[in-house]
């Protein structure tokens, strides 16, 4: 009887001691690993060469509209008025001549972008078109992280900060729901959100479409491939403006991996 007690006290033993293994150190405990970066724990791989495909929107994108075509953007009365007065040799005289490739604009400037990682935590996305640099900073990551820097003075390109996204919460797929509205709703996750804020003010369309200071810039980018092994990531772009737009303006643009640099071709912004 009593080696048979002895025996269930080392069984329970060895079962509570396994279980305690098996889940681990506690949280910020002696023994917990450290946070990963951004760059260790990414889902995906968006470095390398891309090159913009425009298959809608051309007479926004390709050219530069005709002052006054702002159809299919929400503008209030007083960013019309703006619009209206669109003058790109004062823009050139003023040298504003990139007020049409500030991050509210630039993912939808026909061209290419060369996504690295400038550091654990930050991608580095350059543009040939305008030869402008987006750095999408993650997050701090565990309590004595230091914080990411201030805004600073605002700029064409802003302050981005960038995270990994997973399966997100709901039953529906995003593509079915009013991404203005819910973008995160769905079981599939959307890979990177970005989140741009401390914008300069600038244009939505190369033929003065205004934003302002006040803009908050969300993307959503979302990496995939074809059965041919070409990739391809479309980034969901939303505009919320609370001085110019009557509701959060809405665009997506495509991007198709290349091999290399070919094509690659860095040139200024323009005004017209």
């Amino acid at each position: 009887m009593r080696s048979a007690t002895w025996n269930v006290v080392v069984v329970l033993s060895v079962a509570l001691s396994l279980r305690l293994d098996a889940q681990g150190p506690p949280p910020g405990g002696r023994g917990a690993a450290p946070p990963r970066s951004a760059r260790e724990a990414a889902p995906v791989d968006f470095t390398g060469y891309w090159v913009s495909v425009v298959t809608e929107d051309w007479r926004w994108r390709m050219v530069t509209p005709a002052r006054g075509d702002f159809a299919g953007v929400p503008l209030n009365p007083a960013a019309r008025k703006l619009g209206l007065a669109w003058d790109p040799v004062k823009d050139e005289s003023n040298q504003e001549q990139c007020k049409a490739y500030g991050a509210a604009a630039i993912m939808r400037v026909p061209g290419r972008l060369h996504i690295t990682w400038q550091d654990d935590d930050t991608l580095k996305m350059d543009t040939d078109a305008g030869t402008q640099t987006r750095l999408l900073r993650f997050a701090p990551r565990g309590p004595k992280t230091p914080p990411l820097p201030n805004a600073g003075k605002p700029s064409w390109q802003g302050n981005s900060v960038a995270q990994w996204e997973g399966i997100v919460r709901g039953t529906g797929s995003p593509d079915f729901l009013p991404i203005a509205l819910n973008p995160r709703e769905g079981t599939r996750g959307r890979s990177l959100e970005v989140v741009t804020t401390n914008l300069r003010p600038g244009y939505l369309r190369k033929n003065g479409v205004p934003y302002s200071a006040r803009t908050t810039l969300r993307e959503y980018y979302d990496l995939f491939g074809e059965r041919n092994g070409d990739a391809w990531f479309t980034v969901t772009t939303i505009v919320e403006d609370p001085e110019y737009l009557t509701e959060p303006f809405v665009t997506s643009s495509n991007f198709k991996k290349q091999a290399d640099a070919t094509g690659w071709n860095p040139r200024p912004c323009t005004a017209r």
